[in-house]
C-alpha cells in the first residue's frame, strides 16, 4: 500500500528539500492554485507574484502611514519651537501668562486658552490669572498627575474660559514648580473630538513642563 501524506508532511518535505523545485522547474508551471483576486486557477509563479504584490501594497500603506506621522510630528515641533520662542521674548514675568495663552492661541489654532496660578508674589495679587481659584480647584491640580484630555465635565477650571458654556471638550494641565502645583492651564473647543481620552499626551506634557518653567518666576 503507498502512504498517504498529509498536507503538512509535504509542507515540511518541501522545506527541508529547497533544491527541489530546482529539481523540477517543470512543476512551477504546472502547479495551479485559485487566485483570490480573479477566482480563477494560476500557476505556482503566478500566486507567488500576487502574494509579492499584496506584501508591497501592504508595506507601502504603512510606509505612506509613517510618512504622514513624522509630517505630523514635525508640525506640532514647529509649532511648539515657535511658541517657546514667543515665550522667551516676554522680558517680564507680569507678561507671560499673556504671552503664553495667546501663543498656544494663535500657533495651535486652539479656541479658547486661559490659566490661573496661587502662591504668587503680592505683586500680582490683582491679576487676572489669580482671580477666582477655589481650594477644590488647587487640591484638583495637586491630584492630577498627567493631562486631562476629553469631554467637560463642568469642571471649574473650565468655567474660567471666556466662553465656557461652547466648550465640549478640553485639555486640564497642572503647572508644578518644586513638585507642588501652583496652577492649572485650560485648553477648550467646541469640538467634541478636539482633545479625546485616547489622544497621544507626548507633546500635552511637554507644554505643561514649559510653562510651569516659564511662569515659576512669578511665585513668591
Amino acid at each position: 500500500m503507498t502512504a498517504t501524506l498529509d498536507s503538512s508532511a509535504v509542507a515540511s518535505y518541501l522545506t527541508d528539500n529547497p533544491n527541489f523545485f530546482e529539481e523540477h522547474a517543470g512543476l512551477l508551471g504546472q502547479v495551479r492554485l485559485s487566485s483570490p483576486l480573479t477566482g480563477k486557477a494560476v500557476s505556482l509563479q503566478e500566486r507567488q507574484m500576487e502574494v509579492m504584490r499584496d506584501k508591497y501594497k501592504a508595506l507601502e500603506l504603512r510606509m505612506s502611514e509613517l510618512i504622514r506621522l513624522a509630517q505630523d510630528n514635525a508640525t506640532i515641533a514647529n509649532k511648539f519651537h515657535a511658541w517657546t520662542q514667543g515665550l522667551l521674548k516676554a522680558r517680564l514675568p507680569s507678561a507671560m501668562p499673556a504671552a503664553l495663552t495667546k501663543g498656544l492661541r494663535d500657533g495651535f489654532a486652539v479656541p479658547q486658552v486661559t490659566l490661573r496660578l496661587w502662591g504668587l508674589d503680592g505683586a500680582h495679587a490683582d491679576a487676572w490669572y489669580v482671580a477666582g481659584v477655589s481650594e477644590d480647584a488647587r487640591l484638583f491640580a495637586s491630584s492630577l498627575l498627567a493631562p486631562y484630555c476629553g469631554s467637560n465635565h463642568d469642571f471649574e477650571a473650565v468655567r474660567w474660559l471666556d466662553d465656557a458654556a461652547s466648550v465640549a471638550s478640553t485639555v486640564i494641565l497642572p503647572l508644578r514648580s518644586d513638585g507642588s502645583a501652583f496652577g492649572l492651564l485650560i485648553m477648550g473647543s467646541p469640538d467634541p473630538e478636539r482633545f479625546t481620552s485616547t489622544m497621544a499626551t507626548d507633546f500635552l506634557i511637554h507644554i505643561g513642563e514649559t510653562a510651569s518653567a516659564a511662569l515659576a518666576a512669578l511665585r513668591a
